[in-house]
Formats: structure tokens, sequence, C-alpha cells
């Protein structure tokens, strides 16, 4: 039986990241409802789901530490048993990260335009899905903290399938991305920055993922797997909400920086007609605009304020006419 300090010690710090990334992600949901009202219902849905789901866990983590610490204080039961709501922990992480990986595959499909990818995605959440609910029927089975070793199996399922569904996410979210920056300059930028926000988040979800399974496998006497497992289900709610919310940023900014655009006759892309009211251009010279890589019409598969891609491009022509008088005017 491991030292009480390897047992809670790791458990009660994974209370205290939980707790923190909670409050995080109270601010996190509270700026997404008053700037995304317009969200489709089903997303705004799932926002909901997420927020009372995420409240249960951290007060059910908040009662897992109660428990031995308190009320089983000094009794031989607190060290031997589980928590009695310890087997939530799993069923919680996989009830929000399993909708979260199919949203991704979701938006992953509409960005694509393929459905390969977006269903191994699915496939490996609906198996870290099955894998988590294993390990929570499991735990209720086993009860003592000695016969840990015997949850190896379920975990892995849970873990390994889940860690490969976020690095899929991740992977294909920045190849998408990367394919459509548009020869703006503030946009690409923008593009640039959702790609790093993506491999920053993407990959924490699945580090922690990784680390859980490590330590849980190589130290199955200990409870150090839990620095790592407390905390899993708060960060994908806090990465979907980070995605969510960078959108007003992103847009604000490629908006202000594409109206600031000048236009350089030096590096043209497409020639335009320059007739205006009937009128040619008194100087005489074509005028250029610069052409976006990509389409973004009101037709298109990328429209203004997309969940995933969120960046609207406005292409700006600047005309100038000649400040001398006309010759037909002299």
């Amino acid at each position: 039986m491991p030292s009480v300090q390897l047992l809670f010690g790791p458990m009660l710090i994974g209370v205290f990241f939980n707790m923190i990334l909670y409050g995080i992600l109270l601010v996190q949901m509270y700026t997404y409802y008053q700037l995304y009202k317009k969200d489709a219902p089903w997303i705004r849905f799932l926002v909901w789901y997420l927020f009372i789901i995420e409240t249960a866990n951290t007060a059910f983590d908040m009662f897992i530490m109660y428990e031995p610490l308190i009320i089983r204080y000094g009794s031989p039961d607190g060290t031997k048993f589980f928590p009695t709501l310890f087997a939530s922990e799993p069923l919680v992480i996989v009830a929000v990260s399993t909708p979260i990986q199919l949203f991704f595959a979701w938006r992953i499909m509409k960005l694509t335009k393929s459905i390969w990818i977006p269903i191994a995605i699915a496939l490996f959440g609906v198996v870290s899905l099955g894998g988590g609910i294993w390990t929570g029927v499991k735990i209720t089975i086993v009860k003592l903290f000695a016969r840990k070793p015997e949850l190896h199996n379920p975990a892995l399922v849970w873990f390994l399938s889940s860690c490969v569904a976020d690095v899929l996410i991740t992977g294909s979210l920045v190849y998408s991305l990367s394919k459509r920056r548009t020869g703006f300059v503030a946009t690409d930028d923008a593009i640039s920055r959702l790609i790093r926000m993506t491999v920053q988040t993407g990959m924490l979800t699945a580090l922690f993922a990784v680390g859980d399974v490590v330590f849980f496998m190589t130290l199955p006497h200990t409870a150090l797997n839990f620095l790592w497992d407390l905390a899993l289900s708060k960060l994908y709610t806090n990465c979907l909400m980070s995605t969510l919310n960078a959108r007003a940023s992103l847009n604000e900014k490629a908006h202000s920086s594409s109206h600031g655009q000048r236009i350089s006759t030096m590096n043209p892309r497409r020639q335009i007609e320059t007739y205006e009211s009937g009128h040619a251009n008194p100087l005489g010279s074509p005028m250029y605009e610069l052409d976006a890589q990509k389409s973004f019409s009101p037709a298109s598969s990328y429209p203004p304020g997309d969940v995933e891609y969120g960046i609207t491009v406005t292409k700006v022509v600047e005309r100038m006419e000649d400040p001398r008088p006309s010759l037909h005017t002299q």
C-alpha cells in the first residue's frame, strides 16, 4: 500500500488544477454567450451541456477528496477503498471528450469536404467512450486501491483511442487551415495564429492523455496519474471554448488590417476594367486588385463567422483619379 502522500497528494493537486480550470471555463463561457448569440442552436446547446457536466465534475472531484481526507480520516478504509464517487471520473471525462471530438470531426468534414478522417476521428472517439464506461464500471467492481492494476486494460483502450483522436484532429485542422491562406498579409497572419492555437490546445489534451496512461501503467501502486487525469475534462472544454471565442479577435484583426491594405501595381494579381459611370479612367492605365487564392463568395463553403475558420475576408480596391482636368474640358 502506498503512502498517504503518494495516494492523496497527486489527487489533491489534480483537484486544484480542475478547480482553477473551472474558473477559467466560466469566464470563457460567459464571453461566448455575450459575443455569439447567433450561433447555431445545437452549438449553444453543446456549450450548455458542457457547462452542466463540468459543474457536476467539479462537485464530484471535491467530494472525492473530502471523503477520504475528512469523513474517513484516521480510518483504514480511507486508504483501502476508492472514494465512493471515484467511478464518476472516467464517465465524466468521456462524456465531455467524445462530444467535443465528434464536433471537431464535423468541422473537419465541412472544411475538407472529405469523410475519411472525420470517420476515423469519430470511430476513435466512440472507442474512447466505450473504454471510459468500461473503466468506470470496473472501478465499481474492483473497489480496492490494491487492485488498481486490474484497471489497466480498460484504461489503455480509453486513453490511447482518445489520444489518437486528438492527434488526428490537430493534424487535420493544421493541414486544412494552412491550405486556406488568402494572399492578404493580415488574414494570413490571423490564420497562422489560429494554427498555433490549434496545435497548442490539441496537443495539450493529447499530452495529458499520454501522461495519464504512462503514469497509470508504469506506477500502478501510486496515484501520480491523477495529476493529469483529474484536470483532463476541463482541458477538453477549455480548448473548445478558446477555439469558439477566438473568432472575434481574429475577425477584428483581419477586418481592421484588410481595410487599410493598399494595392500595389508593382505586383498585380488580376487586371480589371476601370469604367465608372460610362467614363474611362482619364489616365488610361489599368487598375489592379489583389485576387485571393481562395474564393470567399457567399456561396463559398467558408461563410463569414465560420465556427472553425473564423475569418472573413474583404477585398479592397483603391481607384486613383487624375487630379489634372480632363483634356476635353479645356
